[in-house]
């Protein structure tokens, strides 16, 4: 894993910080997803139901499965800060799902800073643009802009932020 200073982190608005490993969602990741969230719409948990009646031709990921995998697709990804000692996620202002994810096929995130602010003593606000990529599709299954929040010791804050 990369890992950035504190100072780093403004110089890099603008820039994409990684692309995750890809992740396979196969049916049985769908089905405990769909277990977990009580949601068990034939798409998602019905193959032979959803290749017959669906537009998809089987069945596909909850959207919100997908989007849950991006914090596992920023590990290992987005670089780490070396003064960082907890890393809070703060929201999404946008959230858009663009194409579906269908079971068996590998998705992966990628990762632009898109704004970063220092806030009180120890903390910076980062938000990211992110879009989720699915193997041999032109169309991302999820665009984002996700907000995090790196915190720090105030001791460490770079002089003049």
């Amino acid at each position: 894993m990369r890992e950035i200073s504190l100072a780093d982190v403004p110089g890099l608005v603008g820039q994409e910080l990684g692309v995750s490993e890809w992740i396979t969602v196969d049916q049985t990741m769908i089905n405990q997803f769909a277990d977990a969230t009580l949601d068990h719409q034939f798409i998602h948990v019905d193959p032979e139901r959803a290749a017959a009646e669906s537009p998809f031709g089987g069945t596909i990921a909850h959207g919100f499965l997908t989007l849950s995998l991006l914090s596992a697709m920023n590990f290992g990804t987005v670089p780490k800060i070396r003064e960082q000692t907890m890393g809070i996620n703060y929201g999404f202002d946008r959230v858009r799902f663009m194409s579906p994810v269908k079971s068996g096929t590998r998705v992966r995130g990628h990762f632009i800073l898109s704004e970063c602010r220092f806030r009180g003593g120890g903390m910076l606000m980062t938000s990211y643009d992110v879009s989720v990529e699915v193997e041999n599709e032109k169309k991302p299954a999820l665009t984002a802009n996700w907000i995090t929040i790196v915190q720090f010791d105030p001791k460490d804050r770079p002089e003049g932020v």
